[in-house]
C-alpha cells in the first residue's frame, strides 16, 4: 500500500493545480484589447470615449464595447454604440448609454455626435387673453360650420375647380403690391425682382392674372409670400402675445399692425366706396379660397386633443418660420483655411 500511495498523491496535486491555475489560451491580451462597460445616465460622452477615433472597434457579440482588431492594431472598426430597452445598469434605475444627451450619428465613416440642442426648438407665445381667445376661437369655429362651409360647398357644387383656381390666381396676382414692397423694405431685391417678373408674365401672358404660366417649369418664378408681419419680424420685433380676432382670425399684436400696413398696399383699398367694396371682394376670395380647401380645417380639428391649442401652436410655429426664412444670412467670416469649395462653384 504505502508503493501505491506515494504515487496516489501526485496524481491528487497535480490535478488539483491545474484545475486551479490560468490556462494560457484563456488569459486576455491587455494590449490588444479595450472594452468599454457599462455607461451610466447622464455621463458625459467625450469623458467615456477615447480621444483617439482609431481604438474604436467593433465587439463580436454587437454589444457596446470597442476591441482593436489584433491582425490590424493600427485599423480600427467603427462601432454604433446604443442601449435597448431592457438594458439596466448595476444600480437598478434604467439604463442609457452614452448618448442620452447626445445623438449618435454616422457621417461619411465617421462617428460624430449632435447635441440634441441643435434641434430645432419649438416656439411659444404668451396668451394672456386666453378665455376671450377662445371665445372667439369658439365664435370662429361656428361661423365656418354655420355659414362658411356651407356657402363654400354650393359655390363649389356650382362652379368648376378650374375656375375657382383662376380666381385665386387672379386675387393673388392682384396682391402683388404687398408681396413686392414688403421685400423691398425686408432687403430681399432677389424677390423683389421675382415678384415683379411674376406679376408681368401673369398679367400679360395669364391673362389679367386668371393664369399663373410664372409657376410654370419653363419660367419658375415663384411667389414670394411676405407681407409686413413679417417685415417687422425680420426687423426684429417680436410677436408679443396671441390675439384670436373674430373672422380674421389668429394674429398678434405685431401681425395685427402689419396687417393694417397690408390694407394701405392691397389695390382694392383705393376702389369706391371703400370700405363695402372691400368688404365684399374680401368675402367673396374668402369662399373661393375656403372652396378649395374644405376638409382641411376638419382634419386638423378630428386630431388635435385641444383645436384651440393646435391652432395657435400651428399659426406661431408658420409665422416664425416665414420669419426666420426671411433674415438676412451673414456672409462667412474669413478664417485664413483654405476653402473646401471647388473653383467651379464659387461665384464670379
Amino acid at each position: 500500500m504505502k508503493s501505491y500511495s506515494i504515487p496516489l498523491l501526485l496524481l491528487v496535486f497535480l490535478t488539483l493545480g491545474c484545475a486551479h491555475g490560468s490556462h494560457p489560451a484563456s488569459s486576455p491580451a491587455p494590449a490588444t484589447s479595450l472594452q468599454l462597460g457599462p455607461i451610466a445616465a447622464g455621463a458625459n460622452t467625450e469623458d467615456i470615449l477615447p480621444n483617439s477615433p482609431d481604438i474604436l472597434a467593433q465587439s463580436g457579440n454587437g454589444s457596446p464595447g470597442s476591441t482593436i482588431n489584433p491582425d490590424n492594431p493600427g485599423t480600427a472598426i467603427k462601432e454604433e454604440i446604443a442601449t435597448t430597452s431592457d438594458q439596466r445598469p448595476s444600480s437598478g434605475i434604467p439604463g442609457t448609454s452614452a448618448t442620452s444627451n447626445n445623438t449618435t450619428t454616422e457621417n461619411d465613416g465617421n462617428l460624430d455626435f449632435v447635441e440634441e440642442g441643435a434641434e430645432e426648438e419649438k416656439a411659444g407665445i404668451a396668451d394672456p387673453l386666453e378665455p376671450f381667445n377662445r371665445a372667439m376661437y369658439h365664435f370662429n369655429d361656428k361661423l365656418y360650420f354655420w355659414v362658411l362651409k356651407p356657402v363654400a360647398q354650393g359655390y363649389q357644387k356650382v362652379v368648376p375647380e378650374s375656375a375657382r383656381v383662376s380666381v385665386s390666381n387672379f386675387f393673388s396676382n392682384l396682391a402683388f403690391p404687398v408681396r413686392f414692397v414688403n421685400c423691398l423694405l425686408q432687403g430681399n431685391f432677389s424677390g423683389a425682382s421675382t415678384e415683379f417678373g411674376r406679376f408681368l408674365v401673369n398679367t400679360v401672358w395669364g391673362v389679367g392674372g386668371f393664369l399663373d404660366p410664372a409657376s410654370s417649369k419653363d419660367i419658375e418664378l415663384s411667389k414670394q409670400d411676405e407681407d409686413l408681419g413679417q417685415t417687422l419680424g425680420v426687423y426684429g420685433l417680436g410677436q408679443g402675445f396671441f390675439i384670436n380676432w373674430p373672422i380674421l382670425g389668429p394674429s398678434s399684436p405685431r401681425d395685427t399692425v402689419g396687417l393694417v400696413g397690408d390694407f394701405f398696399l392691397h389695390p382694392f383699398t383705393y376702389l369706391t366706396p371703400a370700405w363695402e367694396t372691400t368688404v365684399g371682394i374680401r368675402g367673396y376670395e374668402k369662399v373661393n379660397a375656403t372652396s378649395l380647401s374644405i376638409g382641411d380645417y376638419e382634419s386638423l380639428k378630428e386630431a388635435a386633443i385641444d383645436p384651440y391649442v393646435a391652432i395657435r401652436d400651428a399659426y406661431v410655429q408658420y409665422r416664425l418660420k416665414k420669419i426666420n426664412a426671411g433674415k438676412i444670412k451673414p456672409l462667412p467670416v474669413s478664417t485664413g483655411e483654405p476653402s473646401s469649395v471647388p473653383e467651379s462653384e464659387k461665384a464670379p
